[in-house]
């Protein structure tokens, strides 16, 4: 099966960098992918998924992890504000922290809880209009913006442009977690992860590679 495939790919990438094993999460994007392709790679032991959109997450999580244990989740894709708190009770990590509105909402959910997902701060290094995320040059104000809401900021996320070299931005991403002193990097995709692994992603979003091409309804 693809896992396998990608989880040596990746730990060759890994070793390549002088990085050490183990130091690159895989969170296997299974948005829109039938059912049975994500109980397929659960049955090869793989634990950690991605999702884009909470409604979907909802629908197809709770049922394996009644059957799985150790499952964890990313919210990998645009969260709205009104869907803040069932983003916050049903996903581990979520990677598209890019607005105060948002970060004003996960602080007050937080103090409610007594508890917060890890966050990751989208960064649009493309300033591509149509992308969330925020610019570059407002990404050190918005990361202490959300230190300062006592927020468990762990690091930053890309999409790079499609027709852009990655690695620009791969960099880009980096030299700005690396002067906030942030250690996480979610960056690099099914095409691009290995170059990601290069500029020190801490976690690869691989889907298609792993699961196949999406089917859309």
């Amino acid at each position: 099966m693809a896992l396998s495939d990608i989880q040596s790919r990746l730990d060759t990438a890994v070793a390549d960098a002088g990085r050490a094993p183990g130091s690159v999460t895989l969170i296997a994007v299974s948005k829109v992918q039938p059912p049975e392709r994500v109980e397929a790679v659960l049955g090869e032991g793989h634990r950690i998924f991605g999702e884009n959109r909470v409604q979907e997450a909802q629908g197809r999580w709770p049922q394996f992890q009644a059957r799985y244990d150790g499952i964890e989740l990313h919210l990998i894709g645009p969260l709205q504000t009104n869907k803040a708190r069932q983003a916050v009770e049903m996903f581990d990590a979520i990677h598209t922290l890019d607005r105060p509105k948002l970060a004003n909402t996960f602080a007050r959910l937080a103090q409610e809880r007594g508890t917060c997902p890890d966050l990751f701060i989208q960064v649009n290094t493309g300033e591509e209009p149509q992308k969330a995320g925020c610019l570059p040059a407002e990404a050190d104000a918005f990361i202490a913006e959300a230190r300062k809401m006592d927020l468990p900021v762990k690091g930053l996320m890309c999409i790079p442009p499609v027709e852009e070299e990655a690695s620009l931005h791969f960099a880009l991403l980096a030299k700005i977690a690396e002067r906030n002193g942030l250690d996480g990097l979610s960056m690099g995709m099914s095409a691009d992860f290995e170059k990601a692994v290069k500029f020190g992603a801490t976690h690869v979003r691989v889907g298609s590679a792993i699961f196949g091409e999406r089917v859309y309804a």
